[in-house]
């Protein structure tokens, strides 16, 4: 799916954009880009003597302040022998600094810190974290105390814990279906001298290298004030930030000003070819572009031009390949920003038994097309009304991925202008069939070449390593003279700042109403951006049904409706903005729309059809069910996948509505009939038994005339079928072993599983804190154990899910290969010592974990998709309006004697074990340790005869 993206590279990533597109009027393609226009982010901006570059942008609708401050320091900058330098400091910054010893995260915890992370790419390294606004001094604290103090804390044992982590998340990327292709392609669209040549990752060879003094020099190089943005967005003003700003960061010397590398897009002049094999059930064809640069009008009219070409279900590609033809499973295409140059990529999974040369010479008849004649008037016209309703989806949220303040700290990075975004807007208001058509051609025209790399099914062959190369002798540059410091005020010795006060949870206040067809209507009116959200929540869910039929069939609504097949349906939404869909979940199905405020009662009669008078057509219905089944095969390709298919039937056992996987089996897919699909509509999406929760930008007495117009004569037939009944589960007598052989596997990935009570339970929320303690947050047990202890894995966890019947619990870790067995025996070890008694949870550990639970509600509530998913998941269970606050006190009271004899419900003796791996590394070791009777599976949970 193609993604527009602001100034190429920010915010629509953050929203799902909707699929398809009807002709718009010219007054609704004007008015999706006024309404674009007009969501703006006003910002103001400011830089201390040091050269630190800040940016303010107030929004008051949460008690929370987003922190974002971006390095203009990634992997370009690497010189060759010192590859994934920049990555590694990513993960090295968040082990603490001078002052502040230890995890990074420690003291955020404490205060209810939301959406924190730290990314490295090719071109930045960004750190992030959303605070309640009394804990802004925290935050501030903290990310200078880290920029300005932190080489005393990195000693070789944390350099060595760090360099272990980043190589399993080397390990897990590559583990995955398709995961070497990212090198390969990087390796083959740049020459060996360009800084995009090698990946952010870097090789194992440069990372076993890096020194500590290596290290040390690179941070002395990159990360001094002069080389940031902090961005400061949410519940702050300029005078507040000013003061704060120059407070934390004003005394820290800047570093060096380095020159950034040159724009080089690198672009072919010449087709060239390429495959491989991975052990991948279907081939996939990438076809890839190096196009204009970040902050080009080009890049974002190739972004348009990439959405009309096959950026949704109604795109030249899909009508032409997946409709038409019939001959991928899917197919894509997107242009993505970058510093020095970007990529334009199209990619295409192709159907079993497809000639992948068939599939090529389609795909490129069809770009050549939109070259020659350029696309249409209404193809500009959607694809324009799509994008804009993109960018004002993404700008709800201050903070995070791709909210407000990436698209500003972006900005002022790559271009040195904050609101580049608003030039991004511009060009998209301007694109025209004829600027599209010349932008394609400079880019994507004769002459321009592109790469064709295919990944047919085979073995997995691994990478080579880059040989080791000895960098060049570096001298760290002198700081920059021009900059100069403020005065220290702050006792840095003293210790981070703690808030005395947090702010109050709010939750929107609930209106119910009930339409005449017995809907009960529940809304939430939130006005910070103009879109409306609603989801109407039935009460068939997959475990009412054969398996496989509710997923199946749900999604087969938006695949036309009414008068509309399934092209012209897309068609529609696209052209309106909006976002359908539906799915079905364990215990109920539901039925999605996000609609721009200006096109809310089209999109809602949209909506209405689809949920009302599905087309079911069998030439849909046969095109879906081979997608379906291409689908359920990668799933088995993929080790989470596996896990996820075979883990449920092992723990709830065979015939449990529970047990079967929610895709269902190729068999059941295959065997399904239109009949059977029309009948879980009838019988499922009941609305005199439902729940429509709406979130957004409107009132009571203005959607209710709407919802009555679209569903109040809309009634199931009487007698609702008896809901299925969820059987009760006793525990296992002893635990159990199941291993899935993954040959060439670099990791395993290891589960351990058993069932706690339903989500209706009254102790629910002792079991949710129990497992906070064990496996629920960053800072719990597991991780710190597996990834920051012993550095064997990327990251470990557990938790459960929500369910009417009892909860499918899990830890789980994916390690690397050789380290099978001691990892399987610490999990082991942590979950029996913790559910025995051996080693309770400590007072702090449930202070800890209850403020991680509870201070991060303020934030936690940011957008309306937050909003409206609590809401559904309270009328699921039957809980009242004032849950979130109930369960709040709750967990606020909560004692570590109840949380410890909670704990005991996580007791090993009945755990069932799933270990995906390759067999010939993994089974000696997991024998060994005696967890429990050990049976060979396939990727079906069938038993594998012994050889």
């Amino acid at each position: 799916m193609s993604v527009f993206r602001p100034a190429a590279l920010a915010l629509a990533l953050a929203a799902t954009l909707p699929i398809g597109g009807y002709a718009p009027s010219a007054r609704a393609a004007a008015a999706a880009a006024a309404a674009a226009a007009s969501v703006d982010i006003p910002y103001e901006t400011f830089t201390l003597p040091n050269g630190l570059r800040v940016i303010v942008h107030t929004d008051r609708k949460a008690p929370i302040v987003a922190v974002n401050i971006w390095y203009h320091v990634g992997s370009k900058d690497e010189p060759a022998g010192r590859t994934g330098f920049a990555h590694l400091f990513e993960h090295l910054m968040f082990n603490g600094s001078e002052n502040a010893p230890g995890e990074f995260f420690t003291p955020f915890k404490a205060i209810g810190a939301t959406n924190q992370n730290g990314t490295t790419n090719s071109d930045r390294t960004n750190y992030f974290e959303n605070v309640p606004t009394t804990a802004l001094d925290t935050a501030l604290w903290m990310e200078s105390d880290r920029m300005g103090h932190l080489l005393g804390a990195i000693d070789q044992k944390t350099l060595d814990e760090q360099r272990g982590v980043v190589q399993n998340e080397k390990r897990q990327g590559e583990n995955q279906p398709y995961g070497q292709v990212w090198d390969v392609l990087g390796k083959t669209m740049y020459p060996a001298s360009h800084p995009y040549h090698h990946s952010t990752i870097g090789s194992m060879n440069d990372l076993n290298a890096a020194s500590l003094e290596d290290v040390k020099t690179w941070f002395r190089t990159w990360y001094g004030p002069n080389n940031a943005v902090l961005v400061l967005a949410g519940d702050i003003d300029l005078a507040t930030a000013k003061e704060k700003v120059a407070k934390y960061f004003g005394d820290i010397p800047a570093g060096p000003t380095m020159a950034q590398p040159k724009v080089d897009v690198a672009a072919h002049t010449a087709d060239t070819r390429s495959e491989m094999t991975d052990n991948v059930p279907q081939s996939r064809i990438y076809r890839v572009w190096n196009v204009a640069e970040y902050g080009r009008p080009d890049l974002d009219r190739l972004q348009v031009l990439a959405r009309i070409l096959g950026g949704g279900k109604a795109s030249r590609l899909d009508r032409r390949l997946v409709h038409q033809d019939k001959l991928v499973d899917n197919i894509s295409a997107g242009a993505y920003g970058s510093q020095l140059s970007s990529t334009f990529m199209i990619t295409a999974a192709v159907k079993q038994g497809v000639d992948v040369a068939k599939v090529e010479a389609a795909i490129d008849e069809e770009l050549k097309r939109l070259l020659k004649d350029g696309p249409s008037a209404d193809e500009v016209a959607r694809a324009r009304t799509t994008l804009e309703a993109g960018w004002i989806r993404g700008i709800e949220r201050i903070g995070g991925f791709g909210g407000k303040a990436d698209a500003l700290a972006e900005c002022a990075v790559y271009t040195g202008n904050p609101g580049c975004f608003r030039d991004s807007l511009k060009t998209l208001a301007t694109v025209t069939p004829a600027n599209l058509r010349a932008t394609g051609n400079a880019w994507l025209g004769a002459g321009k070449g592109s790469h064709t790399l295919v990944v047919n099914p085979g073995k997995r062959v691994a990478l080579a390593e880059d040989p080791t190369v000895t960098p060049a002798p570096f001298k760290t540059p002198k700081p920059d003279p021009k900059y100069t410091t403020l005065p220290s005020t702050v006792d840095r010795k003293a210790g981070v700042p703690m808030p005395a006060s947090f702010p109050d949870l709010k939750f929107p206040r609930q209106q119910h109403a009930t339409l005449r067809n017995g809907t009960q209507v529940i809304l939430a009116e939130r006005h910070d951006v103009p879109v409306v959200q609603m989801s109407y929540e039935f009460r068939g869910g997959a475990a009412a049904s054969a398996p496989g039929v509710a997923s199946f069939a749900a999604g087969l609504l938006d695949e036309g409706a009414g008068d509309l097949d399934a092209l012209a349906f897309a068609d529609r939404a696209e052209a309106l903005g909006a976002q359908l869909g539906a799915s079905a979940g364990q215990d109920g199905s539901s039925a999605y729309l996000s609609a721009l405020k200006q096109n809310l009662a089209p999109s809602l009669a949209l909506y209405a059809d689809m949920l009302r008078k599905p087309r079911f057509a069998q030439a849909d219905i046969d095109r879906v069910r081979g997608q379906w089944i291409a689908g359920i095969k990668q799933e088995k390709a993929s080790p989470n996948g596996i896990v996820q298919r075979v883990l449920p039937g092992l723990v709830y056992g065979a015939g449990h509505p529970y047990a079967a996987p929610r895709s269902g089996t190729e068999a059941g897919i295959a065997a399904l009939t239109r009949a059977d699909i029309q009948r879980w509509h009838d019988t499922a999406l009941r609305p005199q038994d439902a729940t429509l929760v709406v979130v957004g930008d409107t009132t009571l007495p203005e959607i209710l005339p709407l919802l009555e117009q679209a569903f109040g004569d809309w009634t199931a037939a009487p007698g609702a079928p008896a809901a299925p009944a969820i059987p009760q589960v006793q525990p296992q007598a002893k635990p159990r072993v199941f291993l899935v052989d993954q040959p060439g596997a670099v990791q395993a990935n290891i589960f351990a599983a058993k069932l706690l009570p339903s989500s209706t339970d009254p102790r629910t929320v002792e079991y949710d804190m129990a497992n906070m303690v064990l496996g629920g947050d960053f800072t719990a047990r597991l991780n710190m154990n597996l990834r920051e202890d012993k550095h064997w894995s990327y990251g470990a966890r557990s938790g459960a899910g929500g369910a009417v019947g009892q909860r499918l619990w899990t830890a789980s870790a994916p390690v690397q290969i050789d380290k099978t067995g001691e990892a399987a025996a610490e999990m082991q070890r942590e979950i029996a010592e913790y559910a025995g008694g051996q080693r309770p949870a400590s007072a702090e550990e449930v202070e800890g974990m209850e403020k991680v639970l509870t201070l991060t509600l303020p934030g936690a509530y940011e957008t309306a998709a937050s909003v409206m998913n609590t809401i559904a998941s309270n009328a699921l269970y039957g809980r009242p309006d004032d849950y979130v606050f109930q369960r709040k006190a709750q967990i606020q009271a909560m004692t570590p004697a109840q949380v410890n004899a909670a704990a005991k419900a996580f007791d090993p003796s009945g755990l069932t074990w799933v270990v995906v791996g390759d067999l010939s590394k993994t089974e000696a070791p997991l024998r060994a340790l005696n967890l429990g009777e050990v049976t060979v599976i396939d990727a079906d949970g069938k038993p594998v005869a012994k050889q």
